[in-house]
């Protein structure tokens, strides 16, 4: 107490110092979700979108990003993460960014799944559902097989994508807790690529739907529709997946990263205003 404050005076002083510590307590940051981002294959810049979606992720939430990757470019890279079950330890979800069409061993791809099945939350991002395939993608694969596996964790089965053309990203579950309040309902890319849905699994619940203005064979235009962002029940671990994010410029854009994190935030079962940054 102050003996040069009246009493009523030290009241108020001791009173607006309990709410200032209960505000200081109040703001702590949370302990991080820890975030294991791997990249790399075929076909896209990934030596800038590791980066641009590491900065990205741990500038909007309490997230902590670390990174697997290779400068390998073929179908097939020799990611470090490949035959080892226990690569994702430690981590709270695993954001595949990778391009690996050409993996198709189901060993490796189980050990890919095996931190998965084990209920770690999954992130996939564009090229991560073309990758791990087994036999003919187009051919639907059933749900439980082998040949599925993969598909059976996206909870869609894509075989192919259209041209490089803008997207029409349209919302078609506004009450999802990823895009409730995410601030677009709508949102045209630039150049992308649409990917199609050879199957779109009963686990899985979509987001976003797209569509493109295709030309046909004859010269004849066509509007060509697919989901593009959803997530999946995987035997009762959270999955979001986008197949967006072709190119930097997309991957860089707010809405994208937006969507992202909030993606990552629902995977781990923290999409609250405690693990998001102001």
């Amino acid at each position: 107490m102050n003996p040069a404050l009246p009493p009523f005076l030290n009241s108020i002083f001791f009173a607006n110092l309990l709410l200032w510590s209960g505000n200081l307590q109040a703001v702590e940051p949370p302990t991080p979700i820890r975030a294991l981002l791997i990249t790399g294959g075929c076909c896209h810049d990934y030596a800038a979108q590791k980066d641009i979606l590491k900065s990205g992720l741990e500038a909007r939430a309490h997230i902590v990003v670390d990174q697997i990757h290779t400068d390998d470019s073929s179908t097939a890279p020799p990611l470090a993460i490949l035959g080892n079950a226990e690569y994702a330890k430690g981590y709270d979800v695993v954001i595949h960014d990778e391009c690996a069409a050409a993996i198709s061993d189901p060993a490796k791809i189980a050990a890919v799944l095996a931190p998965h099945k084990r209920g770690i939350a999954g992130v996939n991002l564009h090229c991560a559902m073309h990758s791990y395939r087994i036999g003919d993608p187009k051919e639907i694969a059933a749900v439980g097989s082998e040949r599925g596996m993969w598909f059976d964790y996206l909870g869609i089965q894509s075989s192919g994508h259209g041209p490089k053309l803008p997207l029409a990203m349209t919302t078609v579950d506004k009450k999802h807790p990823i895009v409730s309040d995410l601030g677009w309902d709508k949102w045209t890319t630039g150049n992308e690529e649409l990917y199609n849905n050879v199957q779109l699994l009963k686990t899985a619940v979509p987001i976003h739907q797209s569509t493109q203005m295709v030309k046909q064979k004859d010269g004849s235009m066509q509007e060509v529709g697919a989901v593009v962002t959803w997530t999946n029940d995987f035997g009762g671990t959270r999955v979001f997946s986008t197949s967006v994010g072709h190119v930097n410029e997309t991957v860089a854009d707010d809405r994208y990263l937006d969507l992202v994190t909030r993606g990552v935030l629902w995977s781990c079962n923290k999409l609250n205003a405690t693990y998001l940054k102001p």
